[in-house]
């Protein structure tokens, strides 16, 4: 044939073939997939200040160790209420025309995965303490700390975030640790990583390879769920990165919950409104405002119960176990009611 002799013709029939085989296998099918995954009810594009903070989170590196899926896998529910589908994404677009960062989803999950992140961890102020020193908030992190994201000042501005960083940590520092632009914009894309729920009638996808319960423990059992091994694990989930190991905090940072008269009181309504609605009644001291935990992490009352008697007993506390009846009975006034002061 002449073709194999021509090779204009050759290249020609070359390009065509791949430009055709671009367009069915690549262009129409991120088309069709882009109509079919419209975004979520209730999720939103990135703001002015997301988008800076994800340039800042792409020029940091923190794609290298932390991750943006939550996969169909057991092991992921820590990282999410579901596995991560398509159009958990379909508010990303494009930098810009040259750039295509819409989706971190990444390769490596050195940290945890931040898929979720905004609803585990919603408060501004850990997310700061976390990236000035990260052991100041999770004493066995590996990830390195962000300190030139932040300025020392003897005089904070009116408008200046301070950051209320603990003595053991501040490597003698004597002025005020104020948290520059750049380290709230990044803070602020952080906070963004959050699951929504699907639209009524859209199925959920499921977590595979759950463990087998065994025939004494049927599916939906509570009945170990308020055990002070569960207590224990569920406070580490929620509170612990907060509130440490100890119960005694982060002097200036988190307020101890070992002596604490909210956690001893008799009474466990107020304990059980800081936990479902937040609290911002130490805000004067330099205590960051607490997040509603037990309202953004979903947490059902058997989960709530667990927490609140792990807390009553440990670290020297020794006030009264609460019963889940006690707690049913007050789950659903406190869900309608006021922050916490």
């Amino acid at each position: 044939m002449d073709i194999y002799n021509n090779h204009k013709r050759l290249f020609g029939v070359a390009i065509i073939l791949f430009i055709v085989l671009t367009m069915f296998a690549a262009i129409l099918p991120a088309l069709n997939s882009q109509n079919n995954n419209a975004p979520l009810p209730g999720s939103h594009a990135l703001n002015a200040d997301e988008v800076a903070g994800k340039g800042i989170f792409i020029r940091e590196g923190c794609i290298a160790c932390h991750t943006q899926q939550v996969r169909n896998v057991d092991m992921d529910k820590m990282w999410g209420t579901r596995p991560s589908i398509a159009a958990d994404y379909a508010r990303n677009i494009r930098t810009d025309i040259w750039r295509n960062t819409a989706n971190l989803m990444g390769s490596e999950r050195t940290g945890p995965d931040l898929m979720n992140i905004g609803n585990r961890q919603p408060s501004q102020d850990w997310h700061l303490l976390h990236l000035y020193n990260p052991r100041s908030v999770v004493e066995q992190s590996i990830m390195p700390a962000y300190s030139w994201l932040f300025e020392v000042k003897d005089y904070p501005y009116p408008g200046d975030i301070v950051l209320h960083v603990p003595d053991q940590f501040r490597k003698g520092v004597t002025g005020q640790i104020v948290a520059t632009r750049e380290a709230l914009q990044l803070v602020a894309y952080l906070k963004s990583f959050k699951q929504y729920k699907l639209p009524d009638g859209k199925p959920t996808p499921i977590f595979l390879y759950g463990k087998t319960l065994s025939k004494a423990e049927p599916a939906g059992t509570t009945s170990k769920l308020n055990t002070e091994l569960d207590g224990a694990a569920l406070y580490a989930a929620n509170c612990q990165s907060c509130h440490q190991e100890n119960g005694e905090g982060l002097k200036g940072a988190f307020p101890p919950l070992k002596g604490s008269s909210i956690v001893l009181d008799k009474d466990p309504k107020v304990q059980l409104t800081v936990i479902m609605k937040g609290y911002n009644g130490r805000a004067s001291e330099g205590y960051g405002i607490m997040p509603a935990v037990g309202t953004n992490n979903n947490l059902k009352p058997e989960e709530i119960l667990a927490i609140i008697n792990h807390e009553r007993s440990s670290w020297g506390n020794n006030s009264r176990k609460i019963t889940l009846t006690e707690i049913k009975e007050l789950f659903n006034q406190i869900k309608s009611g006021p922050i916490a002061k």
